[in-house]
């Protein structure tokens, strides 16, 4: 007969500690939805979540808007400085490597001499141009490609 009640008390224990976490797990559960019958509580539950999956679809598909736009805009920089002339001293003149996600832009380089400061800009399709390209100019597309 003890070994009955301690083996009754002990499931008791067990089942207290279960129904109490469950009851935890339940409150968390329903916690903003207010007094209400479980079936209504539990409809109101996945309204939310269908409700939260439409809002993830909406952001999944603005990422990948903004993605795809991103490539556009300017990703890559490459500058080189340099001294064209050796009788003028100082690296006052450059080449900029201006690029997308494409690796499509623009080479400026602009050659600066004491009379005048000249300015050239070369386009650049996939990482090419039908240009020559200087030495300075295939250096600030190198580092940038």
């Amino acid at each position: 007969m003890l070994i009955a009640s301690v083996v009754t008390g002990v499931w008791l224990l067990v089942l207290s500690i279960l129904f109490f976490g469950l009851y935890r797990f339940l409150r968390k559960l329903t916690k903003d939805t207010g007094e209400g019958e479980l079936i209504k509580i539990l409809t109101k539950i996945l309204k939310v979540q269908k409700d939260n999956e439409q809002a993830v679809a909406v952001a999944a598909r603005e990422i990948k808007r903004l993605e795809l736009q991103g490539k556009s805009h300017v990703q890559k920089i490459g500058i080189v400085r340099f001294n064209p002339f050796k009788e003028i001293g100082g690296d006052h003149s450059f080449s900029l490597a201006i690029l997308d996600g494409d690796d499509s832009g623009a080479i400026i380089t602009c050659l600066h001499t004491r009379e005048r400061t000249r300015l050239y800009i070369k386009p650049i399709k996939k990482g090419k141009c039908e240009l020559e390209l200087s030495a300075e100019e295939k250096k600030a597309l190198e580092k940038v490609v």
